[in-house]
């Protein structure tokens, strides 16, 4: 908001601000998936982070229609002026936030080099325990393999979608990135209202029913089709996203969720090699192709993920189904 209010906004500031808050961001997305799970009982779990996601999504749609006029009327600062604000509000409401009862007591990490080797100590332990755990590691491995081949295309790579493919501005962006998020609002409201699903299934299913939305959406080229490929894809993501989710705050014990939504939050890393494979492919051979190409790789993957782990994903009496 500074540097543009002043004109000292640059490319380089931008990618330096935006890695701050990428270091920041995986670590609110864990703690409140953690904290979540502590607080809503195991068979309402599936039902609590639909609700949560269904903020998240309304919010994205909001965000992605207004912010979009609003850049084009006030400009860039000003519009940062109000989301600096929403931030600053956001950060008050979290101190309404209780403590949950605590199960398990910790002590503290001792004012020294133990703490450095406590904390690895506790990382370690949390790998092996998340990729170790009935249905965890495909979960894990879903979530990777989302965010290498499939977030690209709906998150980093739209407004390049937007500009070059669809030929549209600012307001352009702002419909495609609405759209997403209506299809994930309405994916998260389903789940939150139906009960008794095949968690597991689910997650096989909504996965390569999103990579079969994304193959049309890289081929089209109107904005309507393009917009209802999007509003599709994004029920599919949302549902796929949720079941990984629920399939890993089950499977884990009370004290180590906080470590396994660490590791949840570690596949993240994933989406910069997507992203910077994907600019170079598209330099290479085409927008088109690279996006078919993503998304073939996609369901190849899923499919062997599912074949892999079919014990665990599959039979109704496994562990990642129960309803």
């Amino acid at each position: 908001m500074v540097l543009a209010l002043t004109g000292h906004l640059s490319p380089l500031s931008v990618m330096i601000i935006v890695a701050i808050m990428g270091l920041i961001r995986p670590s609110d997305l864990g703690v409140r998936g953690a904290l979540l799970a502590e607080i809503m009982p195991a068979e309402q779990l599936v039902g609590a982070i639909s609700v949560a996601r269904t903020t998240q999504d309304s919010a994205r749609i909001a965000g992605a229609l207004t912010g979009a006029g609003l850049f084009a009327v006030l400009g860039i600062g000003f519009v940062y002026v109000a989301i600096a604000c929403l931030y600053f509000v956001a950060a008050l409401l979290m101190l309404c936030l209780t403590r949950p009862k605590r199960t398990v007591t910790t002590s503290d990490l001792p004012a020294n080099g133990h703490a450095i080797s406590r904390l690895l100590g506790d990382l370690k332990e949390g790998v092996v325990y998340a990729w170790n755990g009935p249905g965890m590691r495909a979960a894990l491995c879903v979530a990777f393999l989302a965010n290498l081949t499939a977030f690209p295309f709906t998150g980093g790579l739209l407004p390049y979608i937007a500009r070059e493919i669809f030929h549209t501005d600012q307001t352009g962006l702002g419909y495609l990135s609405a759209s997403f998020a209506v299809g994930s609002l309405i994916g998260s409201i389903t789940l939150s209202l139906v009960s008794g699903v095949r968690i597991a299934r689910l997650l096989i299913g909504a996965t390569l029913a999103w990579y079969a939305m994304l193959l049309v959406f890289v081929e089209v080229r109107t904005m309507p089709v393009a917009m209802a490929c999007l509003v599709l894809a994004g029920i599919a993501q949302s549902m796929s996203m949720i079941s990984a989710a629920v399939i890993l705050m089950k499977a884990a014990s009370a004290h180590l969720r906080g470590r396994v939504m660490g590791v949840r939050m570690m596949v993240i890393y994933g989406l910069p090699i997507g992203l910077l494979a994907a600019g170079s492919l598209i330099d290479v051979i085409g927008y088109a192709a690279t996006g078919s190409l993503y998304a073939i790789s996609g369901i190849l993957a899923m499919l062997a993920i599912a074949i892999r782990w079919r014990a665990d994903l599959w039979p109704t009496h496994a562990p990642a189904n129960a309803r």
